[in-house]
């Protein structure tokens, strides 16, 4: 048997199916470029986030290896109204947020007002009292005010170059006689308090401190002042070689 022979199309039929192949062909180019923009999207998404995600990590293990994660302050400069207050309100912000915990305090100070010293000096006691461990460094130099504000630490360290520096407080006295002679009474009272508290600490005794501050400064590297017993640990000491 003999297939049938097709009738042919009429040129309209031939256009109608032209039309809706290049119809087809063209919702298949828009679906496959509206696809194409919908995975380019995904990517970008997918990068961004990615993106996002590393910063993240970063920002977290930049926190992580920050001092105020770990509870060190910082202090430097001098002893002042100012700068104590900054380290008292840090340190018991730690306190409150994280009770019990850590906190070191590092050095590096020539010192300043015994009076204000004085009142971060207590507050690092509490502190103690508080179950918190306190440490207190210096580098560079603890000297006055920042040598005994070292001694509130239940664990003392110093860098190998660094200086400690003990002396005689020091007041302006004004006014009338029996004004200076109140002052100078007052000022003997405090230096009283201040050979207590490193003969207190150390192994140094009043008498020595007196005879080697008396019209001087009295300035002590690190392997003497671990000899005194005015630090616990030297930090960073390394052998030089020539």
């Amino acid at each position: 048997m003999t297939d049938p022979v097709e009738h042919p199309r009429t040129e309209a039929e031939i256009a109608a199916y032209v039309d809706r192949s290049a119809a087809e062909a063209a919702k298949f180019r828009a679906e496959a470029d509206k696809a194409e923009a919908e995975a380019r999207d995904a990517y970008a998404k997918a990068a961004v986030s990615e993106l996002a995600a590393d910063e993240k990590i970063q920002a977290r293990r930049e926190t992580e290896a920050g001092d105020v994660y770990h509870h060190v302050y910082r202090f430097n400069g001098g002893v002042d109204a100012s700068t104590v207050g900054k380290a008292v309100t840090k340190t018991t912000e730690w306190h409150r947020l994280d009770p019990g915990c850590a906190i070191e305090i590092i050095f590096h100070s020539p010192g300043g007002a015994v009076i204000d010293g004085f009142a971060l000096f207590d507050h690092l006691r509490w502190l103690s009292s508080q179950d918190h461990k306190i440490t207190t460094g210096c580098t560079g130099m603890a000297a006055s005010m920042a040598g005994i504000l070292m001694q509130a630490g239940d664990h003392r360290w110093m860098s190998q170059e660094c200086w400690y520096m003990i002396h005689r407080a020091a007041f302006a006295a004004h006014g009338q006689t029996f004004d200076i002679e109140d002052e100078v009474e007052w000022v003997k009272r405090i230096e009283k308090r201040i050979v207590d508290i490193f003969v207190a600490r150390s192994n140094v005794t009043a008498q020595k401190i007196r005879r080697n501050w008396d019209r001087k400064d009295w300035w002590i590297d690190s392997d003497q002042a671990l000899e005194y017993g005015l630090v616990d640990e030297i930090r960073g000491a390394a052998t030089l070689t020539e």
